[in-house]
């Protein structure tokens, strides 16, 4: 992987450890987790410490992913996020893809071994890494710990093409501002209008 900003150092969560599938143990073990290019991709690990890092507050915790997607189960494991807060999960030996904005689920057609194929062969589109390269070539930087924020939401069609505005968030901010506009829209017809005030 190129671009590494952070590795996970030692296994200090060895609970959450013992309840991954094999391949993902072998895969912690050798590195516990990373932050890879310039903060495209983040690779959870089993650590009690940084949160923002630890896939057991991700998985468990109190703002696990299942507790807020309608679509995400109890034991999917969201093992990696994207720039902008997008998770990867693994039910069973497939790699999922939820969109924290939407709640949509994809199912990515890869298991682990070869979504981190297709990452380290074509990063770009297989991270969605559009909003961080524009991000970077106004002069922006995501640090360890930190996801690129997103106004108005990629999800929304902009009548007046405006650029979004993109800026670093915390991981804690990023994810529960997804959460929150997830659930004001989840429930609203496709094409509905819709008037934001700001992140």
């Amino acid at each position: 992987m190129k671009g590494i900003l952070y590795t996970g150092g030692e296994l200090t969560d060895v609970v959450t450890f013992a309840r991954l599938p094999v391949y993902l143990q072998t895969f912690l073990r050798e590195q516990n987790g990373v932050v890879a290019y310039f903060g495209g991709l983040h690779l959870r690990g089993c650590v009690t410490t940084p949160a923002w890092h630890s896939l057991e507050v991700a998985w468990q915790g109190p703002t696990a992913f299942w507790r807020t997607y309608d679509e995400v189960l109890e034991s999917d494991i969201p093992f990696a996020q994207d720039c902008v807060g997008n998770q990867f999960l693994l039910r069973g030996d497939a790699v999922l893809l939820l969109d924290t904005e939407t709640g949509e689920l994809a199912d990515l057609e890869v298991d682990f071994k070869h979504f981190l194929f297709g990452v380290e062969k074509y990063p770009l589109d297989a991270l969605g890494m559009e909003p961080l390269r524009g991000f970077q070539q106004q002069g922006g930087v995501l640090q360890p710990g930190q996801l690129l924020s997103v106004f108005p939401p990629l999800c929304i069609a902009i009548n007046n093409g405006k650029v979004p505005e993109l800026k670093a968030a915390t991981v804690s901010e990023r994810l529960a501002w997804l959460a929150g506009f997830y659930q004001k829209i989840k429930d609203l017809p496709d094409g509905q209008t819709i008037r934001l005030t700001g992140e």
